[in-house]
């Protein structure tokens, strides 16, 4: 219930904060730091990874397959094989992000057992960070896990090299167990379920200790690690403009520590026009599923998808959730792969019908946009059209979608803090306009 003597504090907070969106166009005002055409404004430079969806020619942006490239090393390349026996590639990607390179066998050996004697906790972090006072979103509990491990680094503030790999590493190895716990706190908190609180087992990848976590039975087949290490590697890094890599960019631009980094960036990743976007994704597929009878009827499929579109279903907002991307056009190799591996998992299974609905969401969905909206915008899948499928059958429960997320683009945050603070060296402060003319003049209290 709202304090009626508050009203007045907030009772304009519309009106005050609002600016006219005409004023946007006569300052040629980037807003989202995009250009007019959707293409982003060039505010870095970065040998990280390369997020390709477009080619523009003569002034004119003209689709083109995606490609992501993690150190100029494509995607598919670095995912190798689609064997499930194949060896875990998270550890390899995150080493090729932090250090440049591809290692040897010899140099992923020595940095796979130092993730492994990372991830212990502080004595009694458990007891009185995570399972104490558990708030509803997992997400806030990474944030403040962060930014609470910065009392136990007595070199907290030091920004040497060795310092700044350190403090990665240690978040790189550390946040899947506090995602884990986290979660089962929350249960027992709020669902009044049973606290598990596994030990992690040396020698794990890091797929395979989350699933062993977070398992009551600590049991798993390799086909499960495997599509969840698809997944870490898939999330790991997604280059320097997305809101959260950016974020982690501003604030080491202003020189502050590591944790305050990472810390915010997780803040940023839990939005729901980023990270959390997988929410809305799976809620409006659920919707489908429930409100279309026969899932194999693309007429069905296509007049659902046509209300949505209109504003008649789910949200109201005519979006379709899990299509489209800000820099993919044509396609999207997060979501090609993702799709690839999920069919692999979903076919023979009770999940195969639901795995061809949403083949079946990704193909019809341009075409009942163009139809009711007149709009051929080039439209692809994104990763969030199956990765919420993919986190289903492994029996990840929705809490941790996002968590997940985050605990993977650690590796990539930590590359691109790196970078800027060696390279970039001046804090990043664009422009605001002032859209109020003149000087108002002050008048006293006494006479308003």
């Amino acid at each position: 219930m709202v304090d009626e003597k508050k009203i007045a504090l907030f009772e304009n907070f519309k009106t005050i904060n609002t600016i006219d969106s005409e004023r946007y166009d006569r300052y040629d005002v980037k807003r989202g730091l995009r250009n007019a055409d959707g293409t982003g404004v060039v505010a870095g430079l970065t040998n990280i990874s390369n997020v390709h969806g477009y080619v523009v020619s003569d002034n004119e942006k003209i689709a083109d397959e995606g490609s992501l490239r993690y150190r100029g090393y494509d995607i598919y390349d670095l995912l190798g094989s689609e064997d499930f026996t194949h060896r875990f590639n998270y550890e390899e990607v995150s080493y090729l992000l932090l250090m440049g390179e591809l290692p040897t066998q010899d140099q992923l050996d020595r940095f796979i057992s130092v993730l492994d004697s990372e991830r212990e906790l502080p004595d009694g972090f458990t007891a009185s960070m995570i399972m104490r006072d558990t708030p509803p979103d997992i997400m806030n509990v990474l944030a403040r896990s962060i930014l609470l491990l910065y009392a136990y680094d007595a070199q907290a503030e030091e920004r040497s090299a060795h310092h700044e790999i350190h403090t990665a590493i240690s978040l790189i190895s550390r946040l899947p167990r506090v995602m884990v716990l986290t979660y089962f706190a929350k249960r027992a908190r709020y669902s009044n379920e049973s606290m598990i609180m596994h030990r992690f087992i040396p020698g794990q990848s890091t797929a395979e200790t989350i699933l062993s976590m977070l398992r009551p039975d600590r049991q798993f087949t390799p086909e499960e690690a495997r599509m969840l290490d698809i997944m870490l590697c898939l999330h790991a890094e997604h280059g320097g403009g997305n809101n959260s890599t950016f974020t982690a960019r501003v604030l080491s631009s202003a020189d502050t520590d590591p944790y305050s980094a990472y810390a915010g960036a997780i803040g940023s990743l839990k939005g729901w026009r980023h990270g959390g976007a997988n929410h809305q994704v799976l809620a409006m597929q659920q919707e489908i599923k429930e409100h279309v009878a026969d899932w194999s009827d693309e007429g069905q499929v296509a007049d659902y998808l046509a209300k949505i579109v209109n504003k008649e279903a789910f949200d109201r907002s005519g979006l379709v959730y899990g299509m489209g991307h800000a820099v993919y056009t044509k396609s999207d190799p997060r979501a090609v792969i993702c799709k690839r591996y999920a069919e692999k998992l979903a076919v023979g299974t009770e999940c195969e019908a639901e795995f061809n609905l949403l083949k079946t969401i990704e193909r019809l969905a341009p075409e009942v946009i163009l139809r009711e909206k007149g709009t051929s915008k080039d439209m692809c899948a994104n990763v969030d059209m199956y990765s919420g499928f993919v986190y289903s059958m492994l029996g990840v429960p929705e809490d941790l979608y996002t968590p997940l997320f985050a605990c993977a683009r650690m590796s990539g945050w930590a590359a691109h803090r790196f970078e800027e603070i060696v390279s970039g060296r001046r804090i990043i402060r664009p422009a605001y306009k002032s859209t109020r003319s003149g000087k108002r003049t002050y008048v006293p209290i006494e006479e308003r």
